[in-house]
């Protein structure tokens, strides 16, 4: 499994052309699914440790109906062909053979236009929380007809996902378990999230809700801009890179909340620009 370009239908940051997951396999009785719906989601594990879990995550997402597996940097190479991903995929292993293999998170969301960062523990400047159901309606509203992309973003099974992993993400999803025993198995959310997707994206009339009168900016483009919003505060002596506090996740929070689109993320670019040519003059 070689595939080092991204999953969505853009070039990644780094370059190349990325190959898409095949479409979503035939299940026997199944309804139609939601046009676009399966085809426009995503799920990424960002390096996982078990060859095992990589399989059982195959087989969920097979069973409701999705296909496309990203792994970021997973720690046993080859991890498609590991005995016991093959036989934990049960039967998936056209899922797992299809899985794309990426360098960091960056390249897996790239072409992405709404993310969700699985986190079992709360963060304190981390973008807006949702509960799955939520969350999922939230997806059905944004692919619409499969216009744009979305992505589920699950974390080592020991560590989970770092801070800057869950800030580059668009919300966070918390799966309210057992507070007693609140540990779940990295396959098990996969099938939780996969489910409530297939559900909302089943539900009669969802075709007719599934659609976002404003289309989301992309990841890569949202990165880019916090990049030159950062420089320009910089250039302002409002931000310290010395001392940077936690001015920048604040602001990510902010425009988590605010779901920006293209041509909002263009306009504080521009602000950003002129900031950096007046500063410089």
């Amino acid at each position: 499994m070689t595939h080092t370009s991204p999953p969505g239908g853009e070039p990644s940051v780094t370059g190349g052309q990325p190959r898409r997951a095949g479409a979503e396999p035939a299940i026997s009785g199944a309804e139609p699914p939601v046009a676009g719906g399966f085809t426009a989601t995503r799920f990424v594990l960002v390096e996982p440790s078990h060859p095992g879990n990589v399989g059982a995550a195959a087989r969920a997402l097979k069973t409701m109906g999705f296909a496309r597996l990203v792994l970021v940097r997973p720690r046993v190479e080859h991890v498609h062909e590991h005995p016991e991903a093959c036989a934990m995929a049960s039967g998936a292993t056209d899922v797992l053979a299809n899985a794309h293999v990426v360098e960091s998170l960056e390249d897996a969301l790239s072409g992405v236009h709404w993310s969700l960062a699985l986190s079992a523990r709360p963060r304190e400047y981390g973008p807006p929380m949702m509960m799955p159901r939520a969350a999922a309606e939230r997806a059905l509203a944004i692919v619409g007809e499969g216009a744009q992309e979305i992505a589920l973003v699950f974390g080592n099974e020991r560590v989970g996902l770092s801070n800057a992993d869950v800030e580059r993400c668009s919300a966070i999803v918390h799966i309210p378990a057992n507070p007693a025993y609140s540990s779940l198995n990295l396959a098990q959310a996969v099938q939780v999230l996969a489910y409530e997707l297939r559900v909302a994206f089943q539900a009669p009339g969802a075709l007719a809700r599934g659609v976002d009168a404003s289309p989301l900016a992309a990841s890569e483009d949202v990165e880019r801009m916090f990049v030159h919003l950062e420089n320009a505060l910089i250039s302002l002596d409002f931000l310290d890179p010395a001392n940077p506090k936690k001015l920048m996740p604040r602001l990510r929070r902010l425009f988590a909340r605010a779901r920006l689109e293209h041509e909002e993320v263009a306009i504080l670019r521009g602000i950003a620009k002129h900031i950096l040519l007046k500063s410089k003059r």
